[in-house]
């Protein structure tokens, strides 16, 4: 299988973002760590919440912007959705116990990741989410071999 190194996806709407989270949700394996990147609602929150629905959750699944991290338990793996726009100092990842999140049974989102320089695990992939006239591109860029056969994939 040839491996990708980036790509990038044109989402017209919330439906279309939510069919390429469904279509990721089936070809990504634990463990993987995810970096979002974009503007205050482009859609990072968007994303994780279909990707998440898609793998069983059945409930509401909102954004960690004050709670730092919403965990999920789902097919017998761990999801964390982590938002860090409002982290005041890296070192508070530290005091929550970040290392405890990130296991070979778990899935990490991070929005926000430059705010915990230092702390974090590297990503797997990292993704840019931007306004493009009513939709959105999605760019995607593997930071992994396991994150290029996921590219691959799509």
């Amino acid at each position: 299988m040839t491996k990708i190194s980036e790509t990038t996806f044109r989402l017209d709407d919330e439906s279309a973002t939510f069919s390429f989270a469904a279509r990721f949700a089936e070809l990504i394996t634990p463990p993987f760590v995810i970096y979002l990147k974009g503007e205050l609602g482009a859609g990072k929150t968007a994303f994780c919440r279909g990707i998440i629905q898609s793998l069983g959750h059945q409930g509401a699944v909102k954004s960690p912007t004050y709670t730092l991290v919403e965990p999920y338990e789902l097919k017998g793996w761990r999801i964390h959705h982590f938002d860090l726009y409002r982290l005041a100092d890296p070192e508070e990842l530290e005091y929550m116990g970040i290392r405890d999140y990130f296991a070979e049974d778990t899935l990490n989102f991070i929005e926000w990741p430059e705010k915990g320089a230092g702390w974090l695990p590297a990503a797997d992939l990292q993704i840019e989410i931007a306004y493009l006239d009513n939709g959105r591109d999605i760019h995607l860029h593997a930071q992994s071999s396991k994150a290029e056969e996921l590219l691959a994939q799509l």
